[in-house]
């Protein structure tokens, strides 16, 4: 039996966490100067009961594009490009639908 998921890309407190979270791994100096003007962008964002969080993001800064992926508990940092980035949504959402 599949297990079950929401789709939780419209939950703002829980795009926030993320980050939040996510911002705390960014180095300033390195990744940003000032965070004014910083977007982020969600490509997917569910939550998978007995298993947790599936999420992919991008944070754009005044310096960088940083990628982003939650699984379960884990938050990660990855070394994507945006063609990539734009591919493993496009995988991820057919797979879920």
């Amino acid at each position: 039996m599949k297990p079950s998921e929401r789709n939780e890309i419209t939950n703002k407190e829980l795009k926030e966490t993320l980050t939040d979270t996510a911002l705390g791994i960014m180095v300033q100096g390195e990744d940003y100067e000032e965070l004014a003007g910083t977007t982020v962008t969600f490509g997917y964002l569910f939550d998978i009961d007995n298993h947790g969080l599936e999420a992919m993001f991008k944070i754009i800064t005044d310096k960088t594009t940083a990628y982003f992926a939650a699984q379960g508990e884990k938050l990660m940092r990855l070394n994507f490009n945006d063609e990539l980035f734009e591919s493993t949504i496009e995988t991820f959402l057919s797979l879920h639908e």
